[in-house]
């Protein structure tokens, strides 16, 4: 078990506004109980809200419930918490008003609040909520009152975001915002990527080649129309003009593929399992991304779509592996961990900045190791992300600037970065359609990978020094019924106990389908029968003791017939 945990500076910071401001014992009297924490993705969000909540419990029993935007996130978070200590359920279906007995907490999405919000009102009263991503609680209407009716009564509430956001007609419960329900939201801790960069070993440098291209479509009312991305469009033709680009069948997409191949080939040869991602617009899409990746690379590359049962699987199996390419529509957008892409594609009609900040932030994370890590974003040159990534880029600069200031990198460093940088800044890139990428002096404007594998171009940054130096002491988590009062043995091993039931549960309907062979009843009355005999409820509430009773209970019966 955990005992203490070391932090970097801005999560052991964000930790002491936290204690500092959100009461423990006064809630009820009106005591502060909210606490929005803004930090820029691949910063750590997940070990400071898991650390702030070990220390608000104490070691007391109280609920924890943690509520995230989509289903992966639910295991990912679940994973992240057995190491602080915490067994949470992400399986919990909200037909019960209890938390389950063998667990400190559960995951849910908030589309389930949505659906069960007063069962988890009376689930979660006077307990924790960590609510992840809180900026889609004011994405759908119904999200936004389920969270208000579920978490109204919680005694204290985390908001996290990868991102500063705005209300604009729907505000977000449980958010203070400048101008009453509408402005910027106010963040207790706010910690953004150009201070990331700054610290030094937290995010890499993303840098973001973009191509410009010669698109042509038919309108919706029948008219030819072509334009590159430097025309001036109406809304509805700079959609089209997009999504032309786009378009798998086409050149512009299938040139910016293998542009970006080659810049992740280069990167392999000293990371041997960086990885790529494409971000598609829709499951045909990804599925036509695909094929031309794998028509270029001769790999065949990893494709998640939500509308894909086993999503959640293929995306954690890629990022145990060494695999190059996986294609996504959405999924890896925000919150998924994959530490080693280094490379992305945008190739999708989403262009909100708020989505454009979550995916820069797959390749952003900082691992340990190699000094220079920068990661390159390839977009079309569409207004709009060109905008979203001159915003980004600049923080980038200022925290070179800062750098160099304080004297942090060696005169190499500083001038093979300054060249770096100087090249980003040439004009922007034009992209004919079957044709290299141009500056306009006529270079070729995005270097490739050099014989020897090095990008000639390669930054140096600085040797960063490992800035998580804040050892913190953890109170022990809650101890769980049946252990006793050690909170150790309340932890088993560090395999996930939830992992542990849903073997269980695999076993229990292998039984049932072999009973249903064997005594010639149908599944429901199979069930029925194997729940009295075992004393169990409802299999998806049953603790792992309970799923180990049912199972033996089976194993008798089916003995019976055997015999």
């Amino acid at each position: 078990m955990n005992r203490s945990v070391t932090l970097r500076k801005w999560q052991h910071s964000a930790l002491r506004e936290f204690v500092a401001k959100v009461d423990r014992e006064k809630h009820i009297d009106g005591g502060r109980r909210d606490f929005l924490a803004v930090a820029c993705p691949g910063a750590g969000k997940t070990t400071f809200a898991l650390t702030a909540v070990r220390h608000w419990l104490e070691g007391r029993r109280r609920p924890f419930v943690v509520v995230v935007p989509t289903r992966h996130l639910k295991v990912q978070w679940a994973s992240a918490a057995e190491q602080f200590g915490f067994h949470l359920e992400p399986d919990w279906d909200g037909r019960e008003p209890v938390m389950p007995s063998d667990m400190h907490g559960i995951v849910v999405t908030y589309a389930q609040v949505a659906s069960s919000a007063g069962t988890l009102r009376r689930l979660g009263e006077h307990g924790i909520v960590i609510l992840d991503e809180i900026h889609h609680a004011g994405a759908e209407k119904t999200w936004g009152e389920g969270v208000e009716i579920a978490f109204e009564n919680a005694a204290a509430r985390l908001l996290l975001s990868g991102t500063p956001f705005r209300s604009d007609d729907a505000p977000i419960p449980f958010v203070t915002y400048t101008r009453g329900d509408h402005g910027d939201a106010v963040a207790d801790y706010e910690y953004d990527y150009g201070s990331a960069l700054v610290d030094g070993g937290v995010v890499r440098p993303v840098f973001f080649p973009r191509f410009d291209g010669h698109m042509e479509w038919i309108a919706a009312d029948g008219s030819l129309r072509e334009a590159g991305f430097g025309d001036e469009l109406d809304a509805e033709d700079r959609s089209a003009r997009l999504r032309t680009a786009l378009s798998v069948d086409g050149d512009w997409l299938s040139t910016v593929l293998v542009k970006a191949d080659e810049r992740l080939r280069g990167i392999r040869r000293q990371a041997p399992d960086a990885g790529g991602l494409v971000i598609a617009m829709d499951q045909e899409h990804a599925k036509g991304i695909a094929s031309l990746l794998r028509r270029w690379t001769g790999e065949r590359p990893v494709v998640a779509v939500s509308d894909e049962p086993r999503a959640s699987e293929l995306i954690a199996r890629y990022a145990r592996s060494d695999d190059a390419w996986i294609v996504a529509v959405r999924m890896i957008s925000e919150g998924v961990d994959i530490p080693r892409l280094r490379v992305a594609v945008h190739a999708t009609t989403t262009v909100t900045p708020l989505f454009f900040r979550q995916a820069v932030g797959r390749i952003a994370r900082w691992t340990p190791g190699p000094r220079s890590q920068k990661a390159y974003f390839f977009v079309p040159d569409d207004p709009r992300l060109r905008h979203h990534a001159a915003t980004i880029a600049e923080q980038r600069r200022h925290s070179i600037d800062t750098r160099i200031a304080n004297g942090e990198q060696r005169e190499t460093a500083l001038d093979d970065l300054s060249r770096a940088v100087e090249i980003e800044e040439q004009p922007s890139l034009f992209q004919a359609l079957s044709s290299t990428a141009l500056d306009a002096s006529g270079d070729e404007a995005i270097p490739g990978p050099a014989d020897d594998g090095v990008d000639p171009h390669e930054d140096l940054i600085v040797e960063m020094e490992d800035l998580a130096g804040h050892p913190v002491d953890l109170p022990p988590p809650p101890a769980l019924p049946g252990h006793g009062t050690d909170p150790t043995a309340a932890l088993g091993d560090l395999r996930s106990r939830h992992a542990r039931k849903a073997e269980l549960r695999e076993w229990n309907a292998d039984r049932v389908v072999e009973l249903v062979r064997a005594t010639g009843m149908d599944h429901r009355s199979v069930n029925a029968e194997l729940n009295r005999r075992s004393g169990v409820g409802r299999v998806g509430d049953a603790d792992v003791a309970a799923l180990r009773r049912r199972l033996t209970t089976a194993d008798q019966w089916l003995e019976s017939f055997r015999g």
